[in-house]
């Protein structure tokens, strides 16, 4: 007896004082799901990919403004052999030549897919061979419209619509991940506060059966009861003490999953700091199909890929269609040419001279494509592209029943889950009264021990059973929300804004 008395303290020592790891890490819910968020490397990559669709979508929208360029080339040298045939025969002669220029290219960009430019440069070229040198001046207003794109197909537009797209895939991609680990975390804490619980609830039934292993002995030496109770409260004591060992196991495989979750090193100990209160929550299903079927990342999977098979569609459909451009310019040039020893300012102040005395050019032109016949290549592209929206579209639809199924479901099952919950707290305080009675009446001689043990049991199993209820309401609350994206608890919207601000 003794010896089974020491093993149970040095049990409880090392359970309760084990805290020898290199770091203690105390840990609410909402931290543990904090540090998740900030050492899981897919979250981590899912954000980088929400940076990229937030920079493609600025990048699209910012292709509508004013775009400028300059390029130079200082110099551009070379040297080749020419050839000239005339009435004399054939002659060679050497070129040596050096280009400068600068060239400002200023373009606007048009709603209509078209655009109006202003391109200006300054050309030099040095002739070695010829001793002559050229200076050009060159300015052009212009302008480009295709005229597809008014009936057809605008590629400004439709870049635009899919990056807008693709940036609000990515969002509800990113903020369902956030909602799928935060339920992770929550299932992995409550897992390991569920066996410290049954860790608890295995040391309370091995000090209340050393209890009555004591009080059997007492009993049996004075003669009150036959020597076959004492050992059976013996037997009842070793099992106690196995269940409570292995309880001490399941914490510490739990605690090194939690551990690895959040990676924390395992060397480290984690401390649970949980609110063991719940909230009475009464879940709105109408609200919970709205917000669902607003804002499901399958849902908007599916949507956004019907969006772009329409615009998919629109880009093939156009292909067979009448295309076309109108374009026009206006030129102003000045060019002058003179010998290599005239100085670089005379040259160029002659060339500007010229560009102003000159006659500007100019050009407008329309083109225009009709597709005759093709051997129905496009129809039979179009067609297919039709079939595939169509499947879309029915996919869609058969998935918004499934999800209104499923969040119908997980709704009635979190009421059964409180009204569960509800009925196991009462029975705890039944069970608790009845053992208490059980063993004034053990210790009165008025039951024997297997009577008390079955009282002693179903009062573990009253706690348990609590136990396993609130741990599973919390868990379908948890469980609603990332399948809603509102927050019943606290009654508000899911916004990704609400985890961004936290990193």
């Amino acid at each position: 007896m003794k010896a089974i008395s020491a093993i149970i303290v040095l049990a409880v020592f090392m359970l309760n004082h084990n805290l020898s790891g290199r770091n203690i890490h105390v840990l609410t819910l909402e931290k543990s799901q904090q540090l998740a968020r900030q050492n899981s490397f897919k979250m981590r990559s899912l954000l980088e990919d929400f940076k990229i669709a937030r920079y493609e979508l600025r990048a699209a929208r910012n292709r509508f403004k004013t775009q400028v360029n300059l390029k130079f080339d200082l110099p551009d040298y070379s040297e080749t052999i020419s050839s000239l045939q005339d009435s004399a025969g054939l002659h060679y002669f050497p070129l040596k030549q050096a280009r400068y220029n600068a060239y400002l290219q200023i373009e606007q960009p048009l709603p209509t897919d078209g655009f109006f430019y202003l391109s200006s440069g300054i050309y030099h070229v040095q002739d070695y061979f010829l001793q002559e040198q050229s200076f050009r001046l060159n300015t052009r207003l212009g302008f480009e419209q295709p005229i597809e794109s008014f009936y057809a197909y605008n590629r400004i537009k439709s870049s635009l619509k899919m990056a807008e797209l693709n940036y609000r895939l990515s969002e509800k991609r990113l903020l369902r991940a956030q909602l799928d680990l935060e339920y992770e975390v929550a299932s992995a804490f409550y897992s390991l506060y569920s066996a410290l619980e049954r860790k608890n609830i295995a040391l309370q039934t091995l000090r209340q059966q050393r209890d009555a292993y004591q009080l059997a002995l007492n009993k049996f030496k004075a003669g009150v009861i036959a020597e076959v109770e004492a050992l059976q409260m013996e037997v009842d004591l070793g099992e106690a003490q196995n269940n409570f060992d292995l309880s001490l196991v399941e914490v510490q495989q739990k605690a090194d999953a939690f551990k690895q979750l959040l990676n924390i090193d395992l060397q480290d100990s984690v401390i649970l700091n949980t609110d063991l209160t719940y909230p009475i929550v009464k879940i709105d299903l109408q609200k919970a199909l709205e917000f669902g079927f607003k804002n499901r990342l399958e849902i908007q999977e599916r949507k956004i890929a019907i969006e772009q098979q329409k615009l998919t569609l629109k880009r093939i459909d156009a292909e067979n269609q009448i295309q076309g451009k109108i374009s026009a310019y206006y030129d102003f040039i000045g060019v002058r040419q003179e010998p290599r020893y005239y100085a670089l300012n005379t040259t160029f102040q002659n060339a500007w001279e010229e560009l102003k005395k000159r006659p500007g050019n100019r050009g407008i032109a329309f083109s225009i494509t009709i597709p005759l016949w093709d051997w129905h290549v496009n129809k039979n592209q179009t067609l297919a592209q039709k079939a595939r929206l169509h499947q879309q579209q029915m996919a869609l639809k058969d998935l918004e029943i499934t999800i209104k199924r499923d969040i119908r479901n997980t709704v009635m099952e979190l009421e059964s889950s409180l009204k569960r919950l509800q009925l196991l707290e009462k029975n705890v305080a039944v069970a608790e009264k009845s053992f208490a009675i059980s063993k004034n009446r053990f210790a009165n001689g008025d039951i024997n021990s297997q009577a008390l043990a079955l009282d002693r049991n179903r009062l573990s199993q009253a706690y348990n059973s609590r136990l396993n209820a609130l741990i599973n309401y919390k868990l379908l609350l948890a469980d609603v929300k990332r399948k809603t994206f509102y927050d019943f608890v606290n009654d508000h919207p899911v916004s990704l804004d609400d985890y961004l601000q936290q990193e």
